[in-house]
């Protein structure tokens, strides 16, 4: 074998050698982390269901159902993956969702995470990726600042006569949508656990 051939060898297998480590934390499965374990006291995935914020909006969609779905992988890949599944709801129709610190009125804090729109069957699904296990607002009271855990999940009518088809063409505009106007919140977390705190 060339002096040339040799060390090209030589090379490659250093390569090989060296890569090898950074291969295996790229490869790394959801959940993994340096020790193998998931941290102890977060669960990997967590499951709530939305339900209509009002009994006369519970009325009018009787068959909405709203799962949420959360892979709790931030300390793995710097994010959530929150999925959201619909069925039963109003056909064509966009809602908001928002991490927020209380589940109904007034609301508290509040996290415009994304958006999901149901088709002609009344079926939506969405996954936004974002920090939802330690979602927090932080904010200044009284010259301090202060942190505001938001651990509650709203969906809001996006187009302000979203929810006319149930309360009629004179309901609230409200001001959580992109564009400052929104119908009333759809569904929220009320009658789930709440998510889980850092």
């Amino acid at each position: 074998m060339s002096k040339h051939r040799f060390l090209v060898a030589v090379a490659v297998a250093i390569g090989v050698a060296a890569g090898i480590p950074g291969s295996h934390r790229a490869a790394a499965q959801p959940g993994e982390h340096d020790s193998g374990k998931v941290p102890p006291g977060k669960p990997e995935v967590v499951e709530l269901n939305l339900t209509p914020s009002s009994a006369q909006l519970a009325a009018c969609m009787p068959d909405a159902r709203v799962d949420v779905t959360v892979r709790l992988t931030t300390d793995l890949r710097g994010f959530d993956v929150f999925h959201v599944q619909g069925t039963g709801l109003p056909p064509n129709t966009t809602f908001t969702v928002f991490l927020i610190e209380q589940a109904g009125p007034p609301f508290g804090a509040a996290e415009y995470i994304g958006d999901f729109t149901s088709d002609d069957q009344g079926m939506a699904d969405n996954t936004f990726r974002l920090i939802v296990a330690e979602a927090f607002a932080s904010t200044l009271v009284d010259g301090h600042r202060v942190r505001v855990d938001l651990n509650q999940v709203g969906a809001w009518f996006a187009d302000p006569t979203g929810d006319d088809f149930c309360l009629g063409p004179d309901s609230p505009v409200t001001p959580f949508d992109g564009d400052n106007e929104a119908g009333v919140q759809a569904f929220n977390s009320a009658n789930a656990d709440p998510l889980p705190a850092p």
